[in-house]
């Protein structure tokens, strides 16, 4: 209400200070601003110019002090006026009569306190009245602006209306407003225009495209991001809930605002990227395919078999339930070291009823139980410590914490020993809780619950 108060007594003073300033109706403009004061033909002596402009002077109530004297058509101005206005207004009367060559200005400025505050209380008097009997006028100019507010108002309520014009929730509130917005500069032109306040009005609608241009120079990113808002609404890149990575930003989609797009990040905070960052941005989403493959690598002595090892290592990823045979896990060798082999182990999970970071673990713990309980050897960093006699200045080799060189016999044996050990061992996978974390997903519900902007996502829409 306090708004629309003080909008209304601006347009009020707006509409007395045009109707003021502007023209009266059906006055045809003057073609020269500046005539030239003519004298009677072949009358241009100096006696007559003298006489041309004191006649006009002594009309001029503010100027008929001042004493006009004409030699060879320079015109010398005396006398006092009340202030420097009055003495320009003589100067330019002077010079716009024939035959004046250049005026010699010796008039001087009072300055006293009645010759300036008299003019300008009668001004003040002036105005009132054409105020008071302008005030029917711009009542009425009033009431129809107001009438074209409310009812731009009105119509922009209308959500039902707009809704079905542009079924996107941030297209239908733009049409809204625009609608709003047209209907109050409707309603300012026509009410300045009843008022007399034309010129009034083209001066403001010309100015308009320059001030728009400068605006939209210095708001020039702010336009960017309501732009990328309303291409983000139309195209619909994730839904609500949807677990996404934003460039290098990841979390869980709120909501899609005309702003920006909230996100709640893996560790629970709140975080928001503006709109024109997400629509150039690379977006990764996690949760329009819920079949998502993880990976994992671990590696087996050089002595081993390889082919041994991956049937072993699929046949404990084959024990978990969450592990999809469709698509089906699979191993390969990665690469041949000096001391082990490395192999590659995937596998597919539905991130429906999965958490994928239990699942990688859980599998990576599985099959390396397996590989060791089927006697095959993980490898282990291999230290070789080369020290120097201070006595005799050789070296000696210490490996293992001995000084003497192990027999390589006696190595096979035990370790095939070992491992014939490790063979006859029965692998039982652990049982551990692999379920999906929702605990991020109740958060989102409720800010999605308590959230107080609108969000532009529809999720009968396709994703784009």
């Amino acid at each position: 209400m306090r708004f629309i108060y003080l909008c209304c007594v601006g347009l009020i003073w707006a509409i007395y200070s045009a109707s003021a300033l502007a023209q009266v109706p059906n006055t045809p403009p003057v073609e020269d601003p500046e005539p030239v004061i003519a004298l009677s033909p072949q009358d241009t002596t100096d006696q007559k110019i003298q006489d041309r402009i004191s006649t006009i002077f002594e009309k001029i109530e503010a100027i008929d002090g001042v004493v006009v004297a004409v030699d060879a058509g320079v015109v010398t101005l005396s006398g006092e006026v009340a202030n420097d206005a009055a003495a320009q207004d003589a100067r330019d009367i002077a010079i716009r009569t024939a035959g004046v060559v250049t005026i010699e200005d010796n008039i001087n400025r009072t300055l006293d306190v009645r010759g300036n505050v008299t003019p300008f209380i009668e001004s003040v008097n002036v105005n009132s009245k054409k105020f008071v009997r302008a005030l029917p006028l711009i009542l009425l100019s009033f009431i129809v602006f107001l009438s074209f507010v409310l009812l731009g108002g009105w119509l922009a309520r209308r959500k039902s209306l707009w809704q079905k014009i542009a079924p996107n929730p941030f297209l239908a509130e733009i049409f809204s407003q625009i609608i709003r917005l047209a209907f109050w500069v409707l309603g300012a032109i026509i009410a300045l225009n009843l008022v007399g306040a034309s010129g009034f009005v083209a001066t403001i609608l010309g100015g308009a495209g320059v001030v728009g241009i400068a605006i939209g120079f210095a708001v020039r990113d702010s336009l960017e991001n309501y732009i990328s808002s309303i291409m983000l609404s139309l195209r619909q890149p994730f839904r609500a809930k949807d677990h996404v990575v934003i460039n290098d930003k990841e979390g869980i989609v709120v909501r899609l605002t005309s702003r920006a797009t909230i996100l709640m990040t893996v560790d629970g905070n709140h975080l928001r990227i503006p709109n024109s960052t997400v629509f150039k941005g690379i977006i990764l989403n996690y949760t329009t395919n819920p079949e998502r493959r993880f990976e994992f690598e671990l590696g087996v002595d050089a002595d081993d078999d390889p082919i041994s090892a991956i049937q072993v290592g699929m046949d404990a990823l084959r024990t978990h339930e969450f592990v999809l045979n469709d698509p089906e896990p699979f191993a390969i060798i990665k690469t041949v070291g000096d001391s082990n082999i490395v192999l590659d182990f995937y596998g597919w999970v539905d991130q429906t009823h999965t958490d994928f970071a239990k699942a990688r673990s859980q599998a990576i713990h599985t099959v390396k139980s397996a590989l060791e309980a089927g006697g095959f050897t993980l490898p282990e960093p291999i230290y070789r410590l080369r020290l120097q006699n201070a006595f005799d200045g050789t070296l000696k080799t210490i490996t293992d914490q001995s000084s003497a060189k192990p027999d390589k016999t006696n190595k096979t044996v035990t370790k095939a020993k070992s491992r014939t050990k490790k063979e006859t061992t029965e692998f039982t996978p652990p049982v551990m809780d692999v379920s999906k974390d929702r605990h991020l997903e109740d958060k989102v519900n409720e800010e999605r619950l308590a959230g107080q902007d609108a969000d532009l996502l529809d999720g009968s829409k396709p994703i784009e």
